[in-house]
This record gives C-alpha cells, structure tokens and sequence, in this order.
C-alpha cells in the first residue's frame, strides 16, 4: 500500500516503537503514571503535526520532545506540589508478582523517585537522560537548549544528591516478598511485637493521603515510631481492612490493601540486614484511580 495511509500507518508504527520508553521517561521524571501517559498522548499530537521530512532522528525527536513537556509540566506543578497536605509519594508502579519485572528496580524505587523531586527540573531531566537512559551529552545538550558542559555541572550536582538514594543492598526477590507475607501476616494479627522484630531500628514509615484519606502528616521514623502509629490505626482485619493481593511495587514487594473508605497500596523496601527499612503507603484517591478503575471492572 501506498500514498497518505501507508505514510500515516509507517509514522503511527514508529510513534508506537518508542511509546514505552516515552511513558518510562516522563514518569520518572513526574512521579506519576497518569500524568506520563498524558505527556506521551501530548507527545504523540506534536508527533502528528510535525514536519516528518525535517526529522533525522524520530527516537531522539521525541524523547526531546517528552522531555520538554515534562519539565513544563513540573514547573508548572511547582506551587500545588510545595502546597501538598502531607509527605508526597509517586503515584505507585505496580507490577504482579508472578511476571518478570518490566522495570529495574533501582530506577523506580520509592526512595530513588523521591529523591529526584529534590532536584531541579533541568537536573533531573539531565541525570534521567544521560545517567538512566543513557543519551549522549550532546543530544542531552539539544535537548535542553544548554550547553554541554552546563549539563555536565547539571548531571554533576543531580548525581551527589540522588547517590545516597541508590539501593545499598541487593536482596533476593523471595526474601523481600517473604518480609511483605510476614508484615501483612502480624498486622493482620495485630501482633505488634512481631511487627516490631520486622522493622529495622531506623525504619521509615511514609503515608500520602493527599489531605483526602487519613495518613500521617511527617515521615515516622525510627522502629518505636513506625509501631506506635500502626498501633494506634488499630487495624481490624477483615472488618476494616483486606488484603486484595500481593503485589510489586516500584521494585518492592508490596500489597494492595482496601479500607472502609478505599483502596491503599503499601510497599515494603528491605534493608540489608532480613529487616523491612522502609513501608511507603499511597491512600490519595487521585493516586489510585487506575488501581480503583481496574477494582470495579474486575
């Protein structure tokens, strides 16, 4: 087939070609697996639009392209991000467990993301491009309309505040699930002494209700800390909450869970030591739209 649909069927193909890589980049560069996909749609229109003649390089037009449109986005973002009611966590990345992981787990980590969102944009776009997707300096260069050793001293500054985020242990897949089974098994049995011998003595617990679903309003930190707020939620099995099913999220073993007023994702970060160094917990509804949707339809 020739002519006009055969050209649109060829650049549909090779906007499709680079779609998963597209969404992948503008989540870690948003947080937020709803907000990427709308990236990759306005992406995709600029796609349909454009010169298709003048465009060398169709992968690299459009990570550029994404990449734009990411850091408008977190600009723009920058006042309802610094007003959000709580800790803020990404929209989690969900993944079952029974399916090879399609992400690597050290780049879609909780920590690692939240890390990123104490960069500026252009920092962030820079060591997402060049450190994680692995683009060259001078297209990074093109990119960002800067020069290249001005995104050198970008790539520089990122990579000292994300560097501690890197996960210092490397854990066997089964034994991270085994402390989530564990964790959801004494929770469930409100048995916060072994809850306790779970947790690492530094252990972070984090919850993001967005100011619409109850979760603390600062990190909890320490063993102590993390039980005494679990304790105080007096969690009522199954009354007031189930388990929906064990999950991986952003890497960590994790759990889908739903309470009186809906449903919550918890991830589990072990440390190095057979201990849970971190729980993460995302209630904000806006969060969990898909997670809900797929609920209704299940």
């Amino acid at each position: 087939m020739t002519g006009p649909r055969a050209f649109d069927g060829a650049r549909d193909a090779a906007f499709e070609a680079q779609r998963p890589r597209l969404v992948r980049l503008a989540y870690r560069m948003l947080g937020s697996m709803a907000e990427a996909d709308d990236v990759a749609q306005d992406a995709w229109l600029r796609w349909q639009g454009a010169d298709r003649a003048a465009i060398a390089d169709p992968a690299a037009w459009l990570v550029r392209v994404t990449t734009r449109l990411s850091i408008d986005r977190l600009r723009a973002d920058k006042v309802r991000r610094a007003a959000y009611r709580g800790p803020w966590l990404p929209e989690p990345l969900i993944e079952d467990i029974a399916e090879d992981p399609v992400e690597r787990a050290e780049e879609v980590s909780v920590a690692f993301l939240l890390a990123l969102e104490r960069l500026s944009p252009l920092e962030r776009a820079v060591f997402l491009l060049h450190d994680v997707f692995e683009t060259d300096y001078p297209d990074v260069a093109e990119t960002l309309h800067r020069s290249q050793a001005a995104c050198r001293q970008l790539a520089a500054r990122a990579r000292e505040h994300v560097r501690q985020a890197q996960p210092r242990f490397q854990v066997a897949q089964d034994a991270a699930a085994r402390l989530a089974v564990a964790f959801m098994d004494a929770a469930h049995r409100n048995d916060l002494a072994g809850l306790k011998s779970l947790l690492a003595e530094d252990a972070v617990m984090i919850t993001d209700g967005g100011g619409k679903r109850g979760a603390a309003l600062r990190p909890l930190v320490g063993r102590e800390d993390v039980v005494q707020f679990i304790g105080a939620l007096n969690w009522r099995w199954p009354d007031r909450l189930e388990l929906v099913r064990l999950v991986r999220i952003n890497g960590c073993p994790g759990a889908i869970v739903r309470g009186t007023d809906g449903l919550a994702t918890m991830a589990f970060e072990p440390d190095g030591e057979g201990r849970i160094g971190a729980i993460y917990v995302v209630r904000n509804p806006e969060k969990l739209r898909g997670l809900e949707a797929d609920a209704r339809n299940a």
